[in-house]
């Protein structure tokens, strides 16, 4: 019964410059290499039309989204790029912060975005990529909800209230994603979910 599913397209953050950005083609080139190979069973979506139309044809519609800023090698030229070849979001960062945004597991850098993480997070809404808030620090959270025009993800963020570690989002981070029409996921991973 899936009907959509985004396949993250992960490089560690040990990697950087220009070996996060060809390791992350190499990924994104997974996924299209696996819609080929099984096309009774995926279709690559685009759009939202995209995933609706697959799913109906009884398809899984298959989504790239990109785990960690780190992988742009802070380039618009290269994030622009990977939406052509169909990353549809992007977390800003990872476990580690990169040189525009912090992480929820870094020191604290930059005290949020900088002004590039805001032209970041401007060209992802101009391209029609979710901004992914997962793995962000409090601070990078916040610029996020007030630099954004356009709704937001957590796609495996997890409640702080119930389980507190950086990583989850407090209420009144969850009601700002909610005010701004968008959607957090749950995290599965039991650190997560359980403080013991």
């Amino acid at each position: 019964g899936l009907g959509g599913q985004f396949w993250s397209v992960y490089t560690p953050v040990e990697m950087q410059g220009q070996t996060a950005v060809t390791a992350t083609l190499e990924q994104i080139d997974i996924v299209h290499r696996m819609v080929r190979k099984y096309p009774e069973a995926f279709e690559l979506a685009l759009t939202a039309d995209d995933i609706e139309r697959i799913h109906k044809s009884g398809k899984i519609a298959s989504l790239v989204g990109m785990e960690g800023g780190h992988s742009i090698d802070s380039s618009l030229a290269d994030l622009r790029m990977f939406y052509r070849l169909g990353a549809r979001y992007m977390t800003l960062t990872h476990t580690a912060n990169t040189p525009w945004a912090d992480s929820a597991n870094g020191p604290v850098a930059h005290h949020g975005l900088t002004p590039f993480g805001e032209d970041v997070v401007r060209e992802m809404n101009w391209l029609g990529m979710l901004v992914d808030l997962s793995h962000v620090s409090d601070d990078t959270f916040w610029d996020t909800i007030e630099t954004t025009t356009k709704p937001v993800i957590a796609s495996h963020s997890s409640a702080r209230a119930l389980c507190d570690v950086p990583r989850n989002m407090s209420d009144d981070m969850l009601r700002a994603v909610a005010e701004n029409g968008g959607v957090a996921m749950v995290n599965f991973g039991g650190s997560f979910l359980d403080p013991r």
